[in-house]
């Protein structure tokens, strides 16, 4: 076995935000290497997720996932190589997934890691469209949200990396309509002509409300919600009798400071004998090796597409997250560690 670093680099939070995180609310550290005991693996990280759900992380509250710790390293999910093993099972060269991202090595238990295949699909890809993000989309539309054919669909924040698998699922299940809102006319363009979605919108060019009645006259069945605030209101609007609201996200709101008031028409829930439900993807695990099946299944014969936004260098990571709550990315945002 070859020599093991003596140190890595790995991000810390110092400081918990006030709004919108800044870059001084975080720190690049180095930390020591060590050799995996009996039962342990050590890998090198090759990719690691940023996703949303981090931003409550870094709030000191109660919450269904512990908060990050000041001055200890973040986690999150992350794809690498395993350099030394301890464990039976795993050895030297395997790929695995596992939930110690935003640092260069993880040394962990290897019951916490999982081995992927990267002649499925790249090793990336096991952090979106094969991993939770994809998992949460499968598992959002289809379980919470009691998707059936012929139901017309909304989803918001349609050009992430949940949405934009929520409404390819939803075509490939045989939906009616598909309709997606995004940040800009590029990704309502992509949604169009790639994502195959029956209509797109561009929430920045208008009141929310007004674009989905155009884009869905006759109404919609289900509702993803990544969003939040003012997406949420016009759903309701929109939504037919039994419909059903899968939510997921409310990205909108993660960085007010103030508590945002909630949608003005819930009244209609009644009327309307809606169904909202949030979701967490762990929830779910039951589901995952139909979802994998599936999946792979679709991604073989090129029904199902997606893209990754990726961010070169562990220095970049916290750019990498910050972008990814303004936006800036399409599909998924991956922070790569391969140069």
């Amino acid at each position: 076995m070859s020599a093991l670093p003596a140190s890595g680099r790995e991000w810390h939070l110092v400081a918990r935000p006030h709004g919108w995180p800044k870059p001084e609310d975080f720190a690049l550290r180095e930390a020591p290497v060590t050799e995996p005991g009996e039962g342990r693996i050590l890998v090198r990280n090759l990719h690691f997720s940023v996703d949303p759900y981090m931003r409550g992380r870094m709030n000191d509250v109660k919450s269904y996932v512990p908060p990050f710790q000041l001055d200890r390293p973040m986690d999150g999910g992350a794809v690498g190589e395993v350099i030394a093993s301890g464990a039976e099972g795993f050895a030297v060269g395997d790929h695995v997934l596992h939930g110690l991202g935003w640092r260069e090595y993880a040394e962990l238990d290897a019951k916490h890691a999982t081995k992927v295949d990267g002649t499925i699909a790249p090793l990336s890809a096991y952090l979106g469209v094969l991993g939770m993000t994809g998992m949460t989309a499968y598992a959002g539309l289809f379980e919470t949200a009691s998707f059936k054919e012929g139901d017309a669909v909304f989803v918001s924040g349609a050009a992430g990396a949940v949405g934009s698998q929520v409404g390819q699922l939803a075509k490939l299940r045989g939906a009616s309509r598909v309709i997606g809102s995004a940040g800009s006319d590029e990704k309502v363009k992509l949604l169009t002509e790639e994502y195959g979605f029956d209509a797109a919108f561009n929430y920045k060019n208008g009141p929310v409300a007004e674009q989905l009645k155009e884009a869905a006259p006759d109404g919609i069945d289900v509702y993803f919600d990544n969003v939040g605030g003012e997406h949420l209101e016009a759903a309701i609007s929109r939504l037919n009798v039994h419909g059903r609201v899968t939510i997921c996200g409310m990205i909108a709101g993660y960085n007010d400071t103030e508590p945002t008031p909630g949608p003005r028409n819930m009244a209609m829930v009644i009327g309307k004998r809606l169904r909202l439900q949030g979701m967490l993807v762990n929830d779910h695990a039951a589901l995952r090796p139909q979802f994998v099946q599936d999946v792979a299944g679709w991604l073989a014969s090129g029904e199902l597409k997606y893209h990754e936004t990726v961010v070169e260098g562990m220095e970049n990571g916290v750019d990498a997250f910050l972008g990814m709550l303004r936006g800036e990315n399409t599909g998924k945002m991956i922070v790569s560690l391969t140069r």
